[in-house]
């Protein structure tokens, strides 16, 4: 006899922060061997499949996701033992979305109580894709066509000294945990706005950051950095950031103090060029580059 057909459509999220995947342990009812899948499972009629996934991930994680806006689809057609010991002819139909939670986020907890999720936790990635976590086969699959999400940003900055041009103090603020690069120095500056001009975008990030109003001079440089990792929303990015470095002046007896709350800068302060140069100081690349820029200037 032909066995009774099932098909199910599920909805299922890769959460990658920090070098590390967010994944579901499976109950004994479903597999007697240890298992972890990704969160997620079946729509109910009529739900829309990203309402879905944020659901499913509330109840496996405790966790409140955000989720992308594209999603692969994978196929799975076997015959499978229904829980009430029944067999039947199964079409799985997955559909798998990139997601993230708050980089403040709790650590999970399983919410639903006698669900298919026996407990949740985050695993290095490296330990998954090498087969060192047991995992169902959708993991391996949609870990295979998973890429982070590709961010290309463009900022404006501002090399602000003061005092002696070659031992004098540059302008520096230091990144808070919302930020990449969390606890290192760089210049004031951020991201420009859709429509923005340069010049604008730099003096509005210096007022927030610094509390000052810069006179802004001629472009120094643009430099560029390509790095991966968690950024400020929790989204794991593969991010390439473009920045334009400018010359600004700002009257050496003002006192800078960080305006924005909550942002991604915590503090400002004149830093002695000294402590950039040997070392003492933790500053990006860009910093070295802006001064190097800015001695080529005065040559």
């Amino acid at each position: 006899m032909a066995l009774p057909r099932r098909q199910r459509v599920a909805a299922y999220a890769v959460i990658v922060r920090d070098e590390r995947i967010l994944l579901c342990k499976l109950a004994p009812w479903i597999t007697p061997t240890e298992q972890w899948t990704l969160p997620g499972g079946g729509l109910d009629h009529g739900e829309d499949p990203r309402d879905a996934v944020i659901r499913e991930i509330s109840e496996e994680t405790g966790l409140d996701a955000f989720v992308g806006e594209q999603a692969r689809v994978y196929s799975a057609h076997q015959a499978r033992v229904r829980r009430d010991g029944r067999r039947s002819d199964y079409h799985a139909l997955r559909i798998v979305y990139d997601a993230w939670v708050a980089p403040d986020a709790p650590q999970p907890r399983v919410v639903e109580v006698d669900g298919s999720t026996v407990a949740t936790a985050w695993h290095p990635l490296a330990d998954v894709l090498d087969g060192t976590i047991p995992t169902v086969p959708l993991v391996q699959q949609a870990l295979a066509d998973w890429a982070p999400y590709r961010m290309q940003r463009v900022g404006a900055y501002a090399l602000v000294t003061r005092g002696d041009p070659r031992d004098g103090d540059v302008l520096l603020v230091r990144f808070s945990a919302k930020g990449f690069h969390t606890g290192s120095w760089s210049l004031p500056g951020g991201g420009i706005d859709h429509g923005e001009r340069p010049a604008n975008a730099l003096v509005r990030e210096v007022e927030e950051e610094c509390g000052m109003t810069p006179d802004v001079g001629e472009l120094l440089l643009v430099h560029d950095e390509h790095f991966s990792g968690t950024a400020p929303s929790g989204r794991y990015e593969d991010f390439h950031a473009v920045a334009l470095v400018f010359a600004a002046r700002i009257d050496a007896d003002a006192v800078p103090k960080v305006v924005e709350v909550d942002g991604t800068t915590d503090l400002v302060e004149w830093v002695p060029r000294r402590e950039i140069t040997d070392g003492s100081r933790p500053v990006l690349d860009v910093v070295h580059a802006a001064l190097q820029a800015g001695e080529r200037r005065r040559v």
